[in-house]
């Protein structure tokens, strides 16, 4: 096993302020504000989830990210690798 440990190399892909977490804030925005209901069709939820997302488009809507670099560096600082082995 030990051996087989060598070999590996692990890279550590953060989940906080990634392009996922925007996803799922979208997808959640679009729950609450669009699918709260039932529709009784998939065309007439296309057409929901089309108008939705246009009118979202439209006011631009951003995502302000309050957690900053600093703010991770200082939470999250003893979960850092120090020293890559790869």
């Amino acid at each position: 096993a030990s051996t087989l440990l060598r070999r590996v190399c692990f890279h550590y892909t953060p989940k906080h302020a990634s392009w996922l977490n925007m996803a799922e804030i979208e997808i959640g925005i679009l729950t609450r504000q669009c699918l709260n209901r039932r529709l009784p069709s998939q065309q007439l939820l296309r057409r929901e989830v089309d108008a939705w997302q246009a009118d979202r488009n439209a006011l631009r809507r951003t995502i302000e990210w309050k957690f900053t670099r600093q703010d991770a560096d200082h939470k999250l600082g003893r979960h850092y690798v120090s020293e890559l082995t790869c």
